[in-house]
């Protein structure tokens, strides 16, 4: 474990556990016995290692004290939480953890061997720069607020990219000066303030080594992937027309106040024209151009000496200003300093607002207050820059296209059948702006619409994992056990057997059966215990390192186990849910000819969908309840193809698993409501929550007076509560029986009541089953089961 502390630093970094432990240094003496005890233990652990008082460099450390460090910080890390926190004990100003929740340790580890935790927005060659402004602060007593958001970008299982905030707690932190550390006052803070680039500068106000680091921090994190305050960002700045507002832009002040945490700036616009080279006032209801100063326009040559025009029109980069007085005197009163200055402005920073390296117009901030506004705090502007260049591209774009952007934010994807609705809010949402009012995206429901629900679940699907868990499980601990039987052999070291009884027992428990907590307790065991003592007799023998080795290349990286099994139990699920989603998908794309309806799918263990039809999710066609009919037969039919889609599958699949299918048939119509929390359509109402309750309870219905599951292998299960619904679908059933899709065996069965759920029955038909696309044969499942294994 190596320190990511690049070049030159103005501290010496020391991990240190002192501050923290000078908390149970008074909790030793504690009226509480229990907490007096509880600190004495600690503290007597320490003792022989004054290492994590003193502090050390050497972060080997780290990994040689791993259990005392876990032992030292168990209060904050609570193993009731660690499966939720994402939390992590740091090395200041490194990216460097140690003692993290099981949570944080998940992510990391589904993110790869290959990931490299480090902060996305922190500007490269600035280390020592933000590290002499923590010392300025903490040592010096400056109020220098140079914080910004700071976030990892790390990927999940399935590449996709997730990023968390880190707040960091330093209260364990010691910033300590050593001999080389000087005296600075107003003037020095000043100077640094003006130069912030300055690298050299900086080394000599606060010279290299000159302080101490000592101690560590705690980072909490949280998943801000789509986090509310950056689509609100996002959401003001949609919309050229928005700037006709008055409104927008007092929202948009309050924004960047917030933003620097300064309640006194202001924020203007300037254009810029490439053609003429000069500025122009860009119109909108509250909007102003500073530099302007109520001039229309202004050649750029007028309006900035050379030195801001090579930072704004040649760099394209920030210009602050955080003495507009002294810039102003010192410059023989030129622009861009008198007109600022002359308006009561005492500091400001320009922006150029720039896309693929085209000036578009300046963004202007400006406080009344001396260095309020200086080159520390521009960084503040890099995390919403990119939003201010899209919003003044957007402004040129049709209105068809801030329509579509709006609907995006607002309600995320939509489906095609029920766009058309979120668009006619969308407009009136742009109505309401551009008048000044502040409108809200209001909710959309549909009233009178009939639902359809199907699922086709793997059946089983607990128990094959629990099976493939188990299967690997002893495999890698009759790996461990042979390992440990030749380390035994070889070295004779009394320790060896008593891991391998330990050994023994796990695989003897987890033979007879896999309990909830086996998984963890085994990985955990093999973590903590067998990991280390592999390491350790590594190079011990030839013949003993060879068979480690062939051991840990059998590991996998992701799960740190053997993933054989569970790694076909992953693909088989995979590949059911993508093959019948994908047959699904298309065969919807079908259906919607018929009428337009809404349509969801989900996939879990299996593959769910909902279906809304009714006379008002269609903007322009007529309902009539033949449509409702004929999308209850497609539904039936499909569900079928699905089920031959998975038989053909199945013998392609490392694992055999089976499905059962099940559909749930409701008559009454109901409203439904897009929940602009969760951005998906919901039941509206207490009276339709019902269909709710009935859809999540069925799959575990049991036939009345039985054991039985409804749900079974080969069969397609309709649950419904109507005797005309029963009559509706034994229609179809024999119509499709006719055409090859069930066979003769057709139950009509009454269900056990459901929790809050009663008088349900059911149709279970026999499935009929081709085994090749094209082929006239039909099978029962019994019959394609028993052509499968002929084959």
């Amino acid at each position: 474990m190596a320190a990511k502390f690049i070049g030159e630093s103005p501290l010496q970094h020391l991990v240190s556990f002192n501050k923290w432990l000078t908390y149970y240094d008074e909790k030793a003496n504690s009226d509480d016995p229990l907490q007096a005890k509880y600190a004495r233990r600690i503290l007597k652990a320490v003792e022989p290692y004054p290492e994590l008082r003193e502090g050390f460099s050497d972060l080997s450390l780290l990994e040689k004290h791993k259990g005392l460090i876990r032992l030292i910080l168990h209060e904050a890390f609570s193993p009731v939480l660690t499966q939720n926190e994402i939390k992590t004990a740091a090395v200041a100003f490194d990216d460097i953890t140690f003692n993290s929740s099981q949570r944080f340790e998940k992510i990391l580890g589904e993110a790869g061997p290959e990931f490299q935790l480090q902060i996305q927005n922190m500007p490269e060659g600035i280390h020592y720069i933000i590290q002499s402004v923590v010392i300025l602060n903490f040592y010096y007593g400056f109020n220098i607020d140079f914080k910004r958001p700071m976030f990892y970008s790390i990927p999940n299982a399935d590449g996709v990219m997730k990023h968390y905030r880190i707040l960091y707690n330093a209260d364990f932190m010691e910033v300590i000066p050593t001999k080389k550390a000087k005296k600075l006052g107003k003037k020095d803070l000043d100077v640094l303030l003006e130069n912030f680039e300055d690298l050299e500068l900086w080394k000599k106000k606060i010279p290299p080594n000159s302080f101490i680091g000592k101690g560590f921090v705690i980072s909490n994190m949280f998943d801000v992937t789509a986090e509310h305050s950056i689509s609100e960002i996002k959401s003001t700045l949609i919309g050229g027309k928005k700037r006709d507002n008055e409104d927008f832009m007092d929202g948009f002040q309050e924004t960047f106040r917030s933003l620097f945490n300064l309640p006194n700036i202001q924020v203007g616009f300037t254009g810029y024209e490439e053609e003429s080279n000069r500025f122009f006032r860009i119109y909108g209801k509250g909007m102003d151009s500073y530099i302007l100063n109520g001039k229309e326009k202004e050649y750029c040559d007028d309006m900035l000496c050379e030195y801001s025009a090579d930072k704004i029109l040649g760099d394209m980069s920030y210009y602050a200003i955080s003495n507009l007085k002294k810039s102003y005197q010192r410059s023989e009163r030129t622009q861009p300093y008198k007109s600022l200055y002359e308006q009561g402005f005492k500091s400001a920073i320009l922006a150029p607002i720039a896309d693929g390296g085209k000036l578009l117009g300046v963004l202007e901030i400006v406080s009344t207050k001396t260095n309020e506004l200086n080159s520390i705090n521009t960084i503040k502007l890099d995390d919403v820059m990119p939003f201010i260049v899209s919003a003044v591209l957007r402004s040129i774009e049709e209105e068809e296209n801030r329509i579509d952007a709006i609907i995006q934010h607002e309600c995320t994807t939509v489906h095609d059948s029920v766009f058309w609705r979120f668009k006619e809010e969308a407009k009136r949402f742009m109505e309401q702006q551009q008048q000044g009012n502040n409108p809200v995206f209001e909710e959309i429901s549909f009233k009178d619409v009939y639902p359809l629900y199907g699922q086709i679940d793997i059946k089983d699907s607990s128990k094959q994992r629990n099976i493939a868990v188990q299967r690997d499980l002893v495999i890698q601990l009759s790996e461990i056990k042979t390992i440990l039987s030749f380390a035994i052999k070889t070295l004779q070291l009394p320790i060896y057997e008593e891991l391998q009884f330990r050994v023994g027992s796990y695989l003897e428990e987890i033979s007879e059966n896999l309990l909830t907590n086996s998984e963890q307790a085994i990985a955990d065991f093999v973590k903590e215990e067998i990991n280390p003592i592999f390491e350790h007799l590594m190079g011990q023998d030839a013949a003993l390192t060879q068979a480690i080795e062939t051991y840990y290349s059998h590991i996998d990286d992701s799960t740190e186990s053997y993933y054989d099994h569970r790694r076909n139990y992953d693909q088989s699920v995979t590949r059911i849910n993508r093959k019948l989603a994908s047959l699904l998908d298309k065969k919807q794309e079908e259906a919607q000819q018929m009428f337009p309806h809404y349509y969801e799918r989900y996939k879990t263990d299996g593959v769910e969908h909902n279906l809304y039809i009714g006379s008002s999710i269609s903007q322009s066609k007529k309902f009539d309840p033949i449509y409702l009919s004929n999308l209850r037969l497609w539904q039936l039919q499909v569900m079928v193809e699905m089920e031959n889609a998975h038989y053909a599958l199945k013998p392609d699949l490392p694992v055999k698993l089976d499905v059962a299918s099940l559909m749930l048939v409701y008559s009454t119509s109901l409203a439904i409501r897009f929940r602009m929390d969760e951005k998906r359509f919901d039941v509206d109402g207490t009276y339709n929550a019902r269909y709710e309750i009935i859809k999540k309870r069925i799959d575990k219905a049991l036939i009345k007076g039985t054991r039985e599951r409804l749900t079974q292998k080969g069969k397609l299960s309709i649950v419904y509560s109507q005797k005309k619904d029963e009559r509706e679908y034994l229609r179809y059933i024999h119509f499709l029986k006719a055409k090859g899709y069930f066979t003769d065996q057709i139950e009509i069965l009454e269900l056990q009541g459901l929790q809050g759920v009663s008088g349900l029955k059911a149709i279970r038909a026999e499935i009929l089953y081709k085994k090749d696309k094209g082929e006239e044969q039909t099978y029962t499942y019994a019959d394609l089961m028993q052509e499968l294994e002929l084959d």
